[in-house]
């Protein structure tokens, strides 16, 4: 799977509706979107990596309607409880910091804590909608042989490098440096 997920996700969420919901200008939610979804994807992935955060994050993405990220994605439709929850098990403790990181980047810190809990359930549809493409079926079957994290680690593949190269882009090492040391301690989803 080559797909770009940051991409993916960005090209077909209602991004007017986004703005309107989080009362920030289309443009500045665009640049906050495709921060705050490789931080989402590289969280996922990193619980994903032990056998135990693999089969909490498969528990969870069973839980996920994959319809909520298929078509044009209406950010009205997100539990923003759902997705407060869904983040806080990504981040752990470790949220707000990954969030001043992200506001770092050049994005309004509150633009991201404001869009954090709407994109999280969008991520795990996303997720849930790959990962049964993948296994042909339920999610559950992803369990086992590292599956699960062999479809997030494809579908990260462009996430880092998502709207231009790495010089333009800070969230490689926003990625690499934040994300990677702390969100193994995080709480698994």
């Amino acid at each position: 799977m080559s797909t770009d997920a940051v991409q993916d996700i960005l090209g077909n969420l209602d991004l007017s509706k986004l703005s309107q919901q989080v009362g920030a200008d289309p443009s500045e939610v665009q640049d906050a979107v495709a921060k705050v979804l490789p931080a989402l994807l590289g969280g996922l992935h990193a619980n994903a990596q032990d056998p135990g955060g693999e089969a909490s994050l498969a528990q969870a993405l069973a839980q996920h309607d994959n319809d909520l990220a298929t078509g044009t994605i209406d950010p009205t439709e997100v539990d923003p409880a759902d997705g407060e929850k869904v983040a806080a098990h990504i981040f752990g403790s470790q949220q707000d910091q990954v969030v001043r990181q992200l506001g770092a980047t050049g994005v309004s810190g509150g633009l991201v804590q404001k869009l954090m809990p709407l994109l999280a359930p969008i991520v795990m549809s996303y997720l849930a909608k790959r990962v049964t493409g993948s296994t042909g079926g339920a999610v559950g079957g992803a369990i086992g042989g590292g599956v699960l994290g062999g479809v997030l680690s494809q579908v990260l593949q462009g996430a880092g490098s998502a709207g231009g190269s790495s010089s333009s882009n800070p969230m490689g090492g926003i990625l690499g440096d934040v994300l990677g040391g702390l969100l193994g301690q995080g709480t698994k989803k």
